[in-house]
């Protein structure tokens, strides 16, 4: 079923759109709640007008939110929580405490910018993706410290986490190479000998 959007419907269009819904929840839901009309050439002309000024909004507010986003972008949140000793948190951080910090520092983010697809559930650093419309993204750092904790002693422990666990890596890939060196040395030696090809003595001419 064919209506008109008198609202912008998330996911489904804007003010003054002609849209192809199922007729059971056009009846039910948009008509009755007044969210949708029919798509009569009447009721096309009717809001029209309305139409073009919120498709300006729009344009304005995607303009801003280019603005916001690449101002934004590599941008560092830090938020303190409660934690035990391991680092875990005693709750989460999530969306409503990084768009605050962020606001404090000057950016115009709401907390439904924040986009991630769970808590925060221990400190440390991660990497949040701020979506502000489709295709419009950034990201920000956000450093969860314990309370009377700092930033510095959060990425100095990160820091040597890091080269603890790329000096590991190192020792392993350095003693895989040995034992493969070894294991090919080791069938080199059990390999057989191969047989070198036995030369045929001349023949003696026989006296005719």
């Amino acid at each position: 079923m064919k209506v008109m959007l008198c609202e912008d419907i998330r996911k489904l269009g804007w003010l003054g759109d002609v849209v192809e819904v199922a007729e059971g929840y056009a009846r039910n839901y948009l008509l009755p709640q007044g969210l949708a009309k029919p798509a009569t050439e009447d009721n096309l002309r009717a809001i029209a007008k309305e139409k073009a000024h919120r498709a300006e909004q729009r344009k304005l507010e995607a303009e801003k939110l280019k603005v916001v986003a690449e101002a934004v972008e590599g941008a560092e949140a830090v938020v303190a929580a409660k934690a035990n000793e391991l680092g875990v948190l005693f709750g989460s951080v999530g969306p409503e405490q990084i768009a605050q910090n962020l606001r404090e520092q000057g950016f115009e983010i709401a907390d439904e910018h924040v986009d991630m697809p769970e808590h925060i559930k221990h400190v440390g650093t991660a990497q949040v993706k701020l979506m502000f419309t489709e295709g419009l993204t950034a990201k920000v750092s956000v450093v969860v410290v314990p309370e009377g904790g700092s930033v510095e002693a959060i990425k100095a422990a990160e820091k040597e986490a890091a080269e603890r666990a790329a000096q590991e890596a190192a020792e392993k890939a350095e003693k895989e190479a040995a034992e493969k060196a070894a294991a090919e040395g080791a069938a080199k030696q059990t390999e057989p000998e191969q047989k070198k090809p036995r030369k045929k003595g001349k023949q003696k001419k026989e006296d005719s």
